[in-house]
């Protein structure tokens, strides 16, 4: 008797450990798996739209899988990897906006949906792709209150327009990034900046030692009675170097003011007493890291198609004064 009631006892574990482990695996099975692909996965501004995508799998219960893509190569190769992985769609800002028509193809072969970020999908033609679910900056918007600060600060110096010349560092090849500058511009000439006081440089790649290298360009252009400069960029890079370009040429902090875009690639500058680089126009990726994160989810589990395009002009100006308090609110200041 003893032993039969010992091989029952073995025999009902035995049944909830296997019952355990097929109901643990039937969960994992119904969890939903969305992907979060980014370019440049170092950058604190990406940093900060996976850790709000996270918040936002914590609140609805999905899980997350975050891959950086910086080429077209392992871009392809990480929707693969999704679809072998279990995943029904995922977010994507992708290292090369040309790669749209690409990305969406292997996606439907998997049978992913996807949603933009930050970088709008072109095609071949370099048109946007207007059915591809898009979210980002209103980037003319933000490039014009870019502008505006620009000017309010050189207002607060004092300073004539006859002796400020602005240096705009561009990337027209990106569209977002040339509407952040044609917006600025915008702004620089409706406050009164004469046109020919505007100076353009042609960037060829996008960090600090390349807008260095465009901002010298056009510092050899300037006219003699240039007393203080204005330096403008798509991002905190494109006017970081272009403030170390004007360093390098003679020019004094209080002469200078450059004002980017992004604010946390500007950190380590603001921690500075003094420096040309007057401050950043702080966006809301804590915002569209969880928005698109919830968008793709509500779209795979209730078929809640998100909306073609949403664009956020939602930005604040951080400067040596304020720019800790600003970063603590989205939790990039501890």
């Amino acid at each position: 008797m003893k032993r039969r009631f010992g091989i029952r006892t073995l025999c009902s574990a035995a049944l909830a450990v296997t019952a355990f482990s097929l109901s643990s695996a039937l969960l994992a099975a119904d969890t939903v798996k969305i992907g979060f692909l980014v370019k440049q996965a170092e950058e604190p501004w990406f940093q900060t739209e996976w850790a709000f995508a996270e918040k936002a799998a914590k609140d609805k219960g999905f899980e997350l899988i975050k891959i950086a893509v910086p080429d077209g190569e392992k871009t392809l190769s990480a929707i693969d990897s999704l679809a072998a992985n279990g995943a029904k769609g995922f977010v994507i800002c992708p290292p090369d906006v040309s790669l749209g028509p690409a990305i969406m193809a292997k996606a439907k072969l998997n049978d992913l949906k996807v949603i933009a970020v930050d970088d709008r999908f072109v095609d071949a033609n370099g048109k946007f792709m207007e059915d591809v679910p898009y979210l980002g900056m209103a980037a003319f918007e933000v490039g014009q209150k870019q502008g505006n600060a620009m000017v309010a600060e050189a207002k607060k110096r004092n300073w004539d327009w006859k002796d400020t010349y602005a240096v705009v560092n561009t990337y027209n090849e990106l569209d977002t990034g040339k509407k952040r500058t044609d917006g600025s511009v915008k702004s620089l000439e409706d406050a009164g900046m004469p046109k020919d006081h505007i100076l353009f440089a042609a960037l060829k790649t996008l960090d600090v030692p390349g807008s260095m290298d465009a901002t010298n360009s056009a510092l050899v252009k300037l006219p003699s009675a240039a007393k203080n400069l204005i330096i403008g960029g798509m991002n905190d890079n494109t006017v970081l170097g272009g403030v170390r370009a004007t360093e390098a040429a003679g020019f004094a902090a209080a002469n200078v003011i450059g004002i980017g875009i992004n604010g946390t690639d500007a950190i380590g500058e603001l921690k500075k007493p003094n420096s040309g680089f007057f401050g950043s126009m702080l966006p809301s990726p804590h915002i569209e890291g969880y928005k698109t994160a919830e968008m793709m989810y509500e779209w795979v589990t209730t078929g809640k198609e998100p909306p073609k395009y949403t664009a956020m002009d939602d930005v604040t100006l951080i400067t040596r004064e304020n720019f800790k308090q600003e970063l603590e609110k989205i939790g990039l200041w501890n």
